[in-house]
């Protein structure tokens, strides 16, 4: 026969194991488990690498792209933080960082990790620049286009003919 001492010891073992499995399928789900604090926003379909190895790694290859960028001149590559912003970007927000429901910050704030990408760069993608000129108000017509800037609207003519000049290299007259 079993002292009833060490059958009680066993009993609570059990349930404390039973209730330890059961609070653990309650407990919310990890970043690593692909169920992070966060929905998961992009433009395509693919990232540029492997989901878990872009959750584990991210960091070490946006300071890689950092230093090709500053040391070497490299730039336009697919790993750059402007890719990730362009992909990644929340439409209702237009940003990655303004809000936990932004891409970057959802997983940060999860995760409770300190973004310092933003510090320096813009968390927004480049707006367009259509109807941006300092002089030129959006819908105006152009008396003439300089043909190597782009640029078009009400420019004076003088200001148009100097432009044309410095673009053909023949300096201010």
């Amino acid at each position: 026969m079993i002292n009833p001492a060490k059958r009680r010891s066993v009993l609570g073992w059990l349930a404390a194991s039973l209730l330890a499995l059961l609070l653990a399928g309650a407990m919310p789900a990890t970043a690593q488990d692909g169920q992070g604090g966060h929905k998961l926003i992009a433009k395509g379909d693919k990232c540029v690498r492997d989901v878990d190895f872009m959750r584990r790694n991210h960091m070490n290859i946006l300071k890689h792209q950092r230093v090709e960028t500053m040391r070497k001149g490299v730039r336009g590559s697919q790993d750059s933080l402007k890719n990730c912003i362009e992909c990644h970007v929340n439409p209702a927000t237009n940003s990655v960082a303004s809000s936990k429901e932004d891409f970057c910050m959802g997983c940060h704030s999860y995760a409770a990790v300190k973004v310092d990408c933003f510090e320096c760069h813009s968390s927004k993608p480049k707006a367009s620049i259509v109807g941006t000129h300092p002089i030129i108000a959006p819908g105006q017509q152009s008396e003439g286009k300089d043909k190597q800037s782009g640029l078009s609207g009400k420019i004076p003519r003088q200001m148009q003919a100097k432009l044309a000049s410095l673009n053909m290299g023949e300096g201010v007259k």
